[in-house]
């Protein structure tokens, strides 16, 4: 009994180190995260960060010439999603370059919203835009529109409006669900040119098919990064684009080393996963 307790307590001090190297390693991966985040923020205070040009922001400035030229609207829904989703940040972060724009221009905007707690937040973005381009009064309650909160009835109720007012260009830029094909297809319908972005792998299928322009998953943070020159957004991105090239080296050293030393997985017993 004796020997026995005492294999099974190196068994178990073998096991629990084991655990503790795998927490080390993955808390020494952390901190190279975090600490290649801190550098670009601090970067970023002080200088340009690049980031590469995305064709649907490219499009922005076309699809608001062409609503201006035609004399028709530009309507914009931020997604379905609360105020704390970050796909809903991000489309308001955009919305607000999208409103100046359309403010300078005196062109009609259009905003929907299903949630009542957007509402509200992004018409102070947008009156605030007409506010900085000196055109107060352009800004109604019909600028902003709340419509309903149930998913189908906004989608009923923007179809209603899309219809109606015919928008030359639409922009549907936060988070969606079966709605944004319905969406999609009667801003078609009505001949709008449409820009699209989300970050739900279920939803960027049906607006990569519907819509002229899309930004596909993590491209929506960096168009928010891009378009509205926040350093905080932009050193991020750049951040964990370090990070993501780190994790792409770990795994190629991975395999080669598993390759090499006939299934000695030595990264994989470091990190312990």
């Amino acid at each position: 009994m004796g020997i026995t307790s005492i294999l099974g307590g190196l068994v178990s001090a073998e096991q629990e180190w084991g655990l503790w190297k795998g927490r080390i390693g993955s808390l020494v991966i952390l901190l190279i995260l975090a600490s290649f985040v801190i550098i670009y923020l601090r970067l970023a205070k002080t200088r340009t960060l690049f980031i590469r040009k995305l064709p649907a922001l490219d499009a922005v400035d076309e699809a608001i010439g062409r609503a201006t030229e035609m004399g028709r609207p530009v309507s914009y829904v931020p997604g379905l999603g609360g105020i704390d989703a970050l796909e809903t940040m991000c489309g308001m972060v955009i919305l607000g370059e999208v409103a100046t724009r359309c403010a300078n221009l005196d062109t009609k905007l259009i905003v929907l919203n299903r949630n009542v707690l957007v509402q509200p937040a992004t018409a102070g973005i947008v009156r605030d835009a007409y506010k900085a381009a000196g055109k107060a009064e352009k800004f109604t309650e019909e600028t902003v529109r709340y419509i309903a909160p149930d998913q189908f009835a906004f989608a009923a109720g923007a179809l209603g409006i899309f219809k109606r007012e015919k928008p030359a260009a639409n922009m549907l830029i936060g988070r969606f669900w079966a709605e944004s094909l319905e969406l999609a297809e009667v801003g078609n319908e009505v001949g709008a040119i449409q820009i699209a972005g989300s970050s739900s792998m279920a939803q960027v299928p049906f607006l990569v098919a519907a819509t002229d322009y899309c930004l596909i998953g993590e491209e929506l943070y960096a168009a928010a990064a891009y378009i509205g020159h926040d350093p905080v957004l932009t050193g991020s991105i750049a951040g964990q684009d370090w990070g993501k090239v780190l994790a792409l080296i770990l795994m190629v050293v991975g395999v080669i080393s598993a390759w090499v030393a006939a299934g000695d997985m030595w990264l994989k017993n470091l990190l312990y996963i």
